[in-house]
């Protein structure tokens, strides 16, 4: 905030947008190279998405969810479980943000382990290099210190950290039996620098979570909705969770909404009589919002009517053949990590060495400053440079973004 307000300091306001371009206060376009902090999916001002808004905003705008509901959210709901197998992942629980997405799964498994009589499965199993929110509980899971110091010691009793796979056959049976759930990233760790689990990891985990008894929750916050090249990220190891977090993109990347699917089984523990006191009490006020329902649907509708997987599919290969070819031959790029419209590519001081950049010089986040005077607008993790365009990016579009960040480089670290 310091250097926010720093009177030099010229912040860039955001007026107006159209498909993969945002326009400044002063007429400047830039390329939304990371899809609005990774959110917008099929551009900005998409005309399926505001009239489903508007039609909405006609009838109205948002009710109470609590002990009510409306027809964009039964509609959305039943769109979501539809894409999974019948008698999978039966049940929606709406909130607002994916850190929400998050807590809700975090409160209902413990809460499911009380109701079923084994009130000692109470702590979770999450990974070094996480990142799952930033409220109290989900930030607690986090394998990041830069995100979790400043909570240290906020219910880190609670949460088994391990550092990858491989170290779950080292647990003894008295720790795996306080385990309520597991939570992880599938197939790649977003605020750890895109970094991609190994093939298989996603798979190992549920077949060790089923022989153990443990739930497992999947954060795909930031996977889902075609990011990974398939509609969720799970779907490539042919995994089902017992709770699916979803946010982010939900809603085409116009309105805050969240939702945590889940099982027949999870729902089924919480029914009973008021006196028994099963309730999972847990709601927000915009749950369910009318609008944000709206919007989601819109934007789900437009992955069949636009053929839009097909699409993610060949810009994915477009985005490696230029990652490879403008950013690979440049001195300062070490790994260039990719998987889908997703991309990582890391800024190394001595790349044969792996030898970093000082953190304090903040190069990440210098290159992208230079390349927005080359018309991208994107924000780097640390020193790894972040590239998710939009889906309605065109090729044009996406060399552009490329070359951008190309001559970032240059200008900030090899012109020294």
């Amino acid at each position: 905030m310091q250097d926010w307000c720093a009177p030099e300091h010229e912040p860039i306001v955001i007026t107006s947008a159209r498909a993969a371009t945002l326009r400044d206060s002063r007429g400047r376009e830039y390329l939304d190279g990371n899809s609005s902090i990774w959110t917008n999916l099929h551009g900005h001002n998409h005309p399926r998405i505001n009239a489903a808004i508007a039609a909405q905003l006609n009838a109205f705008a948002h009710c109470s969810f609590l002990g009510l509901t409306h027809p964009r959210a039964i509609e959305l709901g039943t769109a979501l479980i539809g894409f999974f197998p019948a008698d999978t992942l039966t049940r929606v629980f709406f909130s607002d943000d994916g850190s929400t997405a998050i807590e809700a799964a975090l409160r209902m498994s413990r809460q499911y382990w009380q109701l079923v009589g084994q009130p000692e499965r109470r702590r979770f199993l999450s990974f070094e290099h996480a990142y799952h929110g930033d409220t109290l509980g989900a930030a607690s899971l986090g394998g990041i210190p830069l995100f979790r110091q400043p909570i240290a010691g906020q219910n880190e009793s609670d949460t088994l950290r391990l550092a990858d796979i491989a170290a779950l056959e080292t647990l003894d049976p008295a720790t795996v039996g306080t385990l309520a759930a597991a939570v992880i990233e599938p197939l790649v760790q977003g605020a750890a620098g895109m970094k991609l689990w190994p093939p298989g990891t996603l798979a190992r985990l549920r077949a060790w979570c089923d022989r153990h008894g443990i739930l497992l929750i999947l954060d795909e916050v930031m996977t889902g909705f075609g990011r990974t090249g398939t509609m969720f990220a799970c779907e490539q190891e042919n995994v089902l969770p017992d709770f699916l977090c979803l946010a982010k993109g939900l809603t085409g990347g116009y309105l805050p909404l969240a939702a945590t699917l889940t099982t027949e089984r999870i729902y089924a523990a919480f029914l009973g009589e008021y006196h028994e006191l099963k309730t999972f009490f847990y709601g927000h006020s915009y749950t369910a919002n009318a609008l944000g329902c709206a919007a989601a649907l819109a934007s789900l509708a437009l992955f069949c009517d636009e053929d839009t997987l097909t699409r993610i599919q060949i810009l994915s290969r477009n985005l490696s053949t230029l990652l490879q070819a403008r950013l690979a031959p440049l001195p300062p790029v070490g790994e260039i990590r990719q998987i889908g419209l997703i991309a990582g590519i890391d800024l190394l001081a001595d790349p044969a060495t792996k030898r970093p950049f000082p953190w304090q010089a903040q190069t990440g986040a210098r290159v992208c400053h230079a390349a927005r005077a080359h018309g991208l607008l994107t924000r780097p993790i640390r020193d790894t440079l972040v590239l998710m365009p939009p889906y309605c990016t065109t090729d044009d579009e996406l060399a552009r973004m490329v070359e951008a960040l190309r001559l970032g480089i240059l200008e900030t670290i090899c012109a020294r």
